[in-house]
């Protein structure tokens, strides 16, 4: 049993709460921008200083309350990331009510579940189609009193039903909740079974908050930082970093299309992200691809071999030698700096979660002169639980415990997290919750990992995806499948194996780089269906599985591979809207496939 905990640098305070943090900021400058909009117009951005949000909270508050909100009544959000949705979550804390993210891809029987498991009176959606999915399940919910339309001028007709609101009831209201009182019901995205309802509280946000803001400075508080948040608001880590952003004074910014993403970089200019490993990943395939072929794609390589190298040199005693700087200051000034200012330019940190974002893309990345922050956590813990930070860096590993968290790796590698960012339970489900929460408030995360003497955490999958093989070989599949991943023709892995007599993998090949690939290995266009079963792709895939055998022994290696002919998405269910595999439905739907890889058992 391994231990470590972190000091708490922002005290307890048992009365603040969300709101509370929000006039913390109007008090120390109503005049500062607090938020940034884009105006659609040439990649243009209009500023919202922190006043001017206050007075749009407080109407929209007021409408709330006029349309009979009462304290402690949940309010449904399904819309994808957009001002209005911050606008939204902070007008409902303010009329003293408890708001309830729904992902805007959730299915009917999602939301159907969402709505009636949480009690939601009031229904916030973006869009005409979002509120047909809604009304499909209506008469399933009867608690469901309204649905508000924002494309279609829902937030405004709400503003205009409370203008009789007296100001002082919103006062009443935004100050009944104290730091224990509830905030949010957040459920999970729910890899396995239906999702449970993750209760945070108040304190939850503001202590994460003020704690990271205290041991984020660097990224997040000084003079310039900016951040431009793309991923869910529904997901907790977007959540936590609106919060951060309010506490630092950062301007934030919201863009909901990824596709537009490197756009939207170069007009916000941002100096800090948020974003899961396979954004990083995408990003780094797609500047390879275009580096084309021949001299040009020698010359990218090049670059990204002396980025990597550089920045593992920054991890020794000595640093890196001369020629090694001379070396990447050549491959700054022909590759790596056109790469940067494809990312606005002025980009310096990214906090990376969800996953683990594997040692080659995190020291490509920092030789690049962005410094990836991986860090780790979950819905129940409000999000992060350890997290690396300026001068507390250890590349593969997801850092020291988080500022006010306790960390524990029990014998067999479980880990377990304790601290004021730690969830109250599951909603209406005190079994789940009995099987996860101590009477001492650990918690314990399903994950396995290790601490080393300086309590930097690194992790090696989820208890429950453990592969234990036919010879009685213990083996996390993450480890393998975040390697393989890597490669610009693959979408997605999942590793197979659990009472086999070797490790095996099904892929899916992904089709926006597959073009790209097929034309700079003088291959002719091919679909999906066709490409996975050429031999020059499947000699590719296996050179890929090489690579990512060579972080295991021999027994947990990957010996055969099998592509798969569709893609996991979230449109067929197989991709969680954090973007995470469904393992065990994969696992289901594709078991002939997994048989397949057995037919012959001798291993490659």
């Amino acid at each position: 049993m391994r231990e470590f905990s972190a000091d708490t640098p922002a005290p307890h305070d048992p009365a603040l709460n969300v709101p509370g943090l929000l006039l913390r900021r109007l008090a120390r400058g109503a005049s500062s921008v607090i938020f940034e909009r884009s105006t659609g117009l040439g990649g243009s951005w209009a500023p919202v200083t922190v006043a001017e949000f206050v007075r749009e909270v407080t109407a929209l508050a007021k409408g709330l309350v006029a349309r009979g909100l009462e304290p402690g009544d949940r309010v449904a959000i399904m819309s994808r990331t957009r001002y209005e949705w911050t606008l939204t979550d902070f007008a409902v804390w303010f009329a003293g009510g408890v708001g309830v993210p729904v992902y805007e891809t959730s299915s009917a029987e999602q939301v159907e579940w969402i709505l009636s498991n949480s009690g939601a009176s009031l229904v916030v959606v973006e869009t005409a189609a979002h509120a047909a999915v809604v009304g499909q399940v209506r008469e399933a919910v009867p608690a469901v009193r309204e649905v508000v339309v924002i494309d279609e001028g829902g937030l405004a007709d709400l503003v205009a039903a409370g203008a009789g609101v007296e100001d002082a009831e919103i006062e009443r209201r935004r100050s009944l909740a104290t730091a224990a009182d509830l905030a949010t019901i957040i459920y999970t995205s729910g890899t396995t079974g239906r999702p449970k309802g993750v209760e945070l509280s108040h304190g939850n946000f503001v202590d994460n908050a003020r704690n990271g803001v205290a041991a984020l400075t660097e990224v997040c508080a000084t003079p310039g930082s900016r951040t431009l948040l793309f991923m869910p608001l529904a997901h907790v880590f977007a959540r936590f970093i609106q919060m951060v952003a309010i506490e630092a004074g950062s301007p934030l910014g919201h863009t909901p299309d990824t596709r537009n993403l490197l756009a939207d970089f170069a007009s916000f200019r941002p100096t800090y992200i948020l974003a899961v490993p396979r954004v990083f990943e995408k990003v780094y395939n797609s500047a390879e691809q275009k580096a084309g072929h021949g001299a040009k794609l020698k010359l990218f390589r090049w670059a990204a071999k002396v980025s990597i190298t550089y920045s593992r040199a920054l991890d020794t005693a000595s640093g890196p030698s001369a020629q090694l700087k001379a070396a990447h200051a050549l491959a700054s000034s022909l590759v790596l700096r056109k790469l940067r200012d494809a990312m606005g330019g002025s980009l310096r940190y990214a906090i990376s979660g969800g996953a683990p974002l594997g040692e080659r893309l995190g020291h490509y990345y920092r030789g690049l002169g962005l410094v990836v922050l991986e860090g780790y956590g979950l819905t129940e813990t409000t999000a992060p639980s350890a997290v690396n930070r300026p001068g507390l860096i250890k590349i593969g590993t997801v850092g020291p415990a988080y500022p006010g968290t306790s960390l524990r790796v029990d014998d067999d590698g479980n880990v377990f997290a304790k601290g004021p960012h730690v969830f109250r339970g599951y909603h209406d489900n005190p079994e789940a919750t009995a099987e996860v929460l101590d009477a001492d408030g650990w918690f314990a995360t399903g994950d396995i990992g290790t601490l080393d003497d300086d309590g930097y955490l690194r992790l090696t999958g989820r208890a429950k995806e453990l592969i234990v093989t036919a010879g009685g070989k213990n083996v996390a599949p993450a480890v393998l499948e975040d390697r393989f991943r890597g490669h610009p023709l693959v979408s997605q892995v999942v590793v197979v194996g659990d009472g086999r007599p070797f490790i095996g993998a099904l892929v899916t090949l992904d089709a926006d780089m597959l073009p790209g690939w097929l034309s700079m290995h003088g291959l002719p266009p091919m679909d999906v269906r066709a490409a996975g079963r050429h031999p020059e792709v499947l000699a590719a895939l296996d050179r890929a599985a090489a690579r990512a055998n060579e972080a295991v022994s021999r027994a947990e290696s990957i010996r055969k591979v099998r592509v798969l002919d569709g893609d996991f998405t979230e449109a067929n269910g197989y991709l969680t809207p954090s973007l995470k595999v469904k393992r065990a439905l994969v696992l289901k739907d594709f078991a002939a496939d997994v048989d397949e890889l057995y037919v012959d058992t001798r291993e490659k």
